[in-house]
């Protein structure tokens, strides 16, 4: 699958986070000043070079993004505010890598951020109904489709556990992360019950944070050697009839899907991308809960259905393994900013291409995925390459 008409290359040129955490005392518009700000250094860019800006967030209020732009310098570029569930940051990326890929603008920033409340995230991705039904539990949500897995694939709660631990010991590597100490199996298996067979060192932490990213043409680029390429930026909803618990939906026995949101994403990425999920040296997926590590390898093709904790077991995801899976520690250890936690798998990525990302390194990083699932349901695939 190609996009229709001509599309230009598009390179990240400039990246720059803040430190996932818990700013009480700072807005979320400041927040994503200081990664726009990042990023323009990072880029060795001037603001007045930006010609439009797309600011994913998802509980700031309206008009957020204009207020970001706001704190570094109001120029009359146009900005596009994206509400996308978790994968908001994901989709102002896409729309900051489109806006360039088409010729309209060549140099685009693409950010997301977010300033989270306490507690259980308070999705009003439901309807009324589905509210008062307590649908928007998510931890429960993640149970049943967990049960499901268990119950297919024989795997077990210690599976699950190991995510957790690979996590935050990635995290540990990572000065960015909200969590940034080791747990050990034992910890995560005897946390504290939060919706069975979940516990809450399965469940990812709440986060402040934001990620932002100077797009441009490779033209426009004043350092070629750290340039990384965006390969593939692809984004699906869901199809009828595929179970989504964390979104209220349930499997149809009398017309289910061919092919699930997830495969569609992926499949639709690697066409574009020209390459597979074989080619992939490191990737970020998905893991607001530790079980939906395993199954998110799984439905990108990464290895087949049931096998991802066997492989789990045996180092492959590692940071030294063959697929490195979540090296900053992921949601579990970084944080769950919702608007920026796209970004944040964008940005780690980055790193790796440029190899940058010191003790927490993979080896030889070419090629890079991120995914990211969000409400609605939507399904975001980002491909980079260096």
């Amino acid at each position: 699958m190609k996009p229709p008409g001509e599309t230009r290359e598009v390179v990240v040129a400039g990246i720059g986070a803040t430190r996932w955490g818990y700013y009480p005392d700072r807005e979320s518009y400041e927040l994503a000043a200081e990664a726009i700000i990042d990023a323009l250094k990072d880029a060795e860019m001037e603001w007045r070079e930006v010609e439009t800006a797309f600011c994913g967030s998802v509980y700031q209020g309206t008009g957020s993004g204009h207020q970001a732009v706001r704190e570094v310098g109001l120029t009359g570029i146009p900005v596009v505010n994206v509400e996308n569930a978790c994968s908001s940051g994901s989709s102002a990326f896409r729309l900051a890598y489109q806006a360039v890929a088409s010729g309209l603008h060549d140099v685009a920033l693409a950010v997301g951020f977010e300033k989270m409340p306490k507690g259980p995230i308070p999705s009003t991705a439901f309807r009324p109904t589905e509210l008062q039904m307590g649908f928007n539990v998510q931890p429960a949500n993640y149970a049943l489709e967990t049960l499901l897995y268990m119950e297919k694939y024989g795997a077990t709660e210690e599976d699950f556990s190991l995510i957790t631990v690979k996590n935050r010991k990635n995290g540990a590597l990572n000065p960015h992360a909200r969590f940034q100490k080791p747990v050990t199996l034992e910890e995560v298996m005897n946390s504290r019950a939060v919706a069975g067979p979940l516990r809450l060192l399965h469940c990812c932490p709440l986060a402040d944070g934001a990620a932002g990213f100077i797009l441009c043409t490779r033209k426009k680029l004043r350092s070629k050697s750290r340039a990384v390429t965006v390969a593939a930026s692809v984004l699906t909803s869901g199809v009828y009839g595929e179970a989504v618990y964390q979104c209220g939906m349930v499997d149809s026995v009398k017309f289910p899907p061919a092919e699930g949101m997830v495969e569609m994403s992926a499949r639709k990425a690697y066409q574009f991308a020209g390459c597979g999920p074989e080619d992939m040296d490191v990737i970020q997926v998905y893991d607001s809960m530790a079980p939906g590590e395993l199954w998110d390898i799984e439905k990108l093709g990464f290895c087949k259905e049931g096998e991802a904790p066997r492989l789990l077991r045996e180092g492959v995801f590692d940071i030294n393994g063959k697929i490195p899976a979540n090296t900053d520690g992921g949601l579990i250890s970084r944080g769950h900013p919702l608007g920026a936690t796209g970004c944040g798998q964008i940005y780690e990525v980055v790193l790796q291409l440029r190899g940058e990302a010191g003790p927490r390194q993979a080896k030889e990083a070419k090629t890079g995925l991120c995914h990211t699932m969000g409400a609605g349901p939507n399904s975001s695939i980002i491909i980079l390459k260096k």
